[in-house]
């Protein structure tokens, strides 16, 4: 696929065979859209007024019947500071030791790849060195713009230290959410729970957080004006989640039905999460797991599809978020995994892909407007004559990002990622 236009002349006026707007909406056909390096002028189904485009243009700059635009991808759930896809225990214990100077310069050699991938924003889930909010602040200029909470909140002995930071280290929960915020934090992550023991196929470990501590941060975020993640697993430590009143659920595997209910009616979101689960299966054999375990995996994976779909139906928002850093899940490359499995699930590539897009830029704050084609936004978006609204796996095929008033292509060939 050629670079849609070669000499940028601004503003650009692209007429396209379909155009998926990061919403609901079905993908308009034969639709016009006219940018420049900062904004979307014009998104419609015909020509641009006149005053939208340049002094006496009557034609696009290139009419292209068999290419798909769409937004660039957020990727809802991350772990930057991390190198995901090893998955060698000792290597992946050895790359963490390392310095918070040495895995802010590797981070941000990764996130250069991931630009290749179509994802331009990503919301981290935590690291207690401060390498998500170092990349906030250095601008990302050229790479994916991060939103980060800096170290996660857990309990001490409990599980999270290589995320976070205890909420003992401080006398109150308001005193601990302060901590995150006068250190960058742009939103707060909590972690009442533990996870999965695959062994047994299910979280053997009591929540670490009651409701009451859920509350406790949750108001305190809200004083600042922070949303919070809450990374939670097993039924009653999703119940913890819920009742303290949390932004969204991360993870959330054994919800229950109800519980999926009364976060709909609650307005609270749920990033399901797959990948990391499907990497145990996928790779049981180097991770050492016997069939029982992988029967274990299996029906944990099946469940959380029913769930998915269940939640779907109520019409509960839904997030697309990779946990890239999660062993095997490589960022970027992640997300498409991700959204490849909920459509496996039963979502529509429709609503895959508003997972990653539309339903990101609803939730998460990223300072400037993106995740939708619509007059006002930025045009950070991805053309391909691979229709994504078939199949999100075509999200892996050859395609072009325009990212910061760049064309970044891409011929499909993830193995440098």
């Amino acid at each position: 696929m050629k670079k849609p236009v070669e000499h940028i002349q601004e503003p650009i006026w692209l007429c396209v065979g379909k155009l998926m707007d990061g919403s609901l909406s079905p993908p308009m056909a034969n639709a016009h859209i006219v940018f420049d390096r900062e904004v979307i002028y014009y998104v419609g189904p015909a020509g641009p007024p006149p005053d939208a485009v340049r002094p006496g243009q009557a034609q696009p700059d290139a009419v292209l019947p068999d290419a798909v635009l769409l937004p660039g991808l957020i990727d809802g759930h991350t772990h930057i500071f991390l190198e995901g896809g090893e998955l060698d225990f000792e290597k992946r214990k050895a790359y963490q030791a390392q310095s918070a100077e040495e895995l802010l310069v590797q981070a941000r050699a990764r996130l250069k790849k991931v630009v290749q991938t179509g994802v331009i924003a990503m919301r981290d889930g935590g690291d207690k060195d401060g390498v998500g909010l170092g990349l906030r602040a250095e601008g990302n200029g050229g790479l994916p713009r991060i939103i980060s909470p800096g170290a996660a909140i857990h309990r001490k002995g409990r599980y999270g230290s290589f995320i976070g930071r205890p909420l003992e280290d401080h006398e109150t929960p308001e005193a601990c959410v302060a901590d995150r915020v006068a250190r960058g934090a742009d939103h707060i992550k909590i972690v009442p729970t533990g996870i999965i023991n695959f062994q047994k196929g299910q979280v053997t470990q009591p929540p670490q957080m009651d409701a009451e501590d859920v509350r406790a941060l949750v108001a305190a975020a809200k004083t600042h004006g922070k949303s919070v993640m809450a990374h939670a697993s097993g039924a009653p430590g999703v119940e913890q989640a819920i009742q303290g009143c949390v932004d969204t659920v991360e993870h959330g595997f054994f919800i229950t039905e109800d519980q999926l209910a009364r976060m709909r009616d609650l307005d609270m979101a749920w990033a399901p999460t797959f990948v990391p689960v499907q990497v145990q299966v996928d790779q049981a054999g180097k991770m050492g797991w016997n069939a029982k375990v992988v029967a274990h995996l299996q029906r944990i994976l099946d469940d959380h599809a029913a769930r998915l779909r269940r939640a779907d139906a109520m019409g509960m928002a839904l997030i697309a978020g990779s946990d890239a850093g999660s062993c095997g899940v490589t960022h970027g490359l992640g997300l498409l995994d991700e959204m490849a499995l909920m459509e496996r699930a039963g979502l529509s590539p429709l609503k895959a892909i508003h997972a990653a897009t539309g339903a990101c830029a609803a939730r998460f704050e990223f300072g400037q407007k993106i995740g939708l084609l619509k007059a006002g936004y930025r045009p950070w978006m991805m053309l391909t004559e691979w229709d994504p609204a078939q199949t999100v796996a075509n999200l892996k095929k050859e395609k072009w990002l325009f990212f910061d008033g760049q064309w970044h292509g891409s011929d499909g060939d993830a193995s440098g990622l």
